[in-house]
């Protein structure tokens, strides 16, 4: 498995609860569920991403601007689901950040695999593709278990 298919999978993981999440009402246990399990893909997702994907593509001038952008999109996360943490589960406007982080996770998702991926690939190595996925999966396995 290469970085690309080893990220798609984790991509499939993300849309699911986040998919799921914006269906759910009110202060429920499987919004809170939900939640839970989306904050924690998101967090090791974001660490394995960032450092087995976009540390080395900073390395090369035509891919590191959608680098820099990837990693401030994880960023705007990051503050959504602070936000989310920070809301009561029961209002309104919970359900309508978690509508924009819903937005924000499938607009980054489809900027990686439409842009990113293919510049990537314009600039990886077939070795170090390969590499970069065994080290992903294993920093992302590592998160998960610290979230």
């Amino acid at each position: 498995m290469n970085i690309f298919e080893a990220l798609r999978v984790s991509h499939a993981t993300q849309r699911l609860p986040a998919d799921q999440l914006i269906r759910t009402q009110g202060a429920s246990p499987e919004r809170d569920a939900l939640f839970k399990e989306l904050r924690r893909e998101l967090a090791a997702h974001a660490a394995a991403e960032e450092r087995f994907f976009y540390v080395p593509l900073i390395a090369h001038d035509m891919t590191q601007e959608p680098s820099r952008h990837g990693i401030a999109e994880h960023h705007q996360m990051d503050t959504l689901v602070a936000e989310l943490e920070a809301t009561e589960r029961s209002s309104p406007g919970w359900l309508a950040t978690a509508r924009a982080l819903h937005e924000k996770i499938h607009h980054h998702l489809r900027d990686e695999e439409q842009g990113i991926f293919q510049l990537a690939g314009k600039v990886l190595g077939e070795a170090e593709k390969l590499s970069l996925a065994q080290d992903y999966e294993g920093e992302f396995v590592s998160q998960r278990l610290k979230a």
